[in-house]
């Protein structure tokens, strides 16, 4: 896993979280973990594989 900063639309606030790197289905690549603080999923969109 690696670190990556995201925001937590239930803190509304940027937090670095661990994710791991997961495929949409059109082709996105995205990070997707917990936020560190609330526990609430967070995104964060990487781009074209």
């Amino acid at each position: 896993m690696a670190e990556y900063n995201g925001y937590c639309v239930k803190c509304k606030d940027k937090r670095d979280f661990d994710g791991e790197v997961t495929e949409t289905k059109t082709g996105m690549r995205m990070a997707k973990g917990k936020c560190p603080v609330c526990g609430t999923t967070v995104n964060r969109i990487l781009g074209k594989a």
